[in-house]
């Protein structure tokens, strides 16, 4: 009797909202004019989300004139946190410049995303959401030791694939 009250009080416990923990992403980068031929698409790095840094990329090698610029990526159950540790200099420009995180789910994973500005120095404005993607374009923006950027994500409850 006592097993079946628990139950209940756990099955009518308040549902938390979703997290990225424990999530399977693919981080890469690209750079394009046309989403259709792109000019640079970075070998994608894969990782389960948990603690400490997810991604620390560097240079891959020159394709085009394009190379990665060095990025350390911290991804928590709902933010995502950019720093650059080696180097200083300019994003290329071009229509779209900038990253990609595939998060393994066919669900809408982001509800909303927003950039924080007090962790962020980055003048980045344009961000957005795809089913289970994350688009951060950081064309012809600088990038050095003291340029971060810093994103609230909202995260739907999306089940874990």
């Amino acid at each position: 009797m006592i097993r079946g009250l628990v139950l209940c009080a756990l099955l009518a416990a308040p549902v938390a909202g979703g997290t990225l923990e424990g999530r399977l992403v693919t981080f890469t980068v690209e750079t394009w004019n046309d989403r259709e031929a792109p000019l640079l698409v970075a070998r994608g790095r894969t990782v389960t989300v948990g603690q400490g840094t997810e991604f620390g990329l560097g240079p891959e090698g020159f394709t085009g004139g394009l190379d990665v610029v060095p990025v350390a990526v911290e991804i928590g159950p709902t933010r995502i946190e950019l720093s650059y540790p080696k180097g200083i200099g300019r994003f290329f420009d071009a229509k779209f410049n900038g990253y990609v995180l595939r998060f393994e789910t066919d669900c809408a994973l982001f509800a909303a995303v927003s950039v924080d500005p007090a962790g962020t120095t980055m003048k980045v404005t344009d961000v957005w959401a795809e089913t289970g993607a994350l688009y951060i374009n950081v064309s012809g923006l600088g990038y050095g030791p003291e340029a971060t950027l810093a994103l609230d994500l909202e995260v739907a409850d999306c089940p874990l694939s």
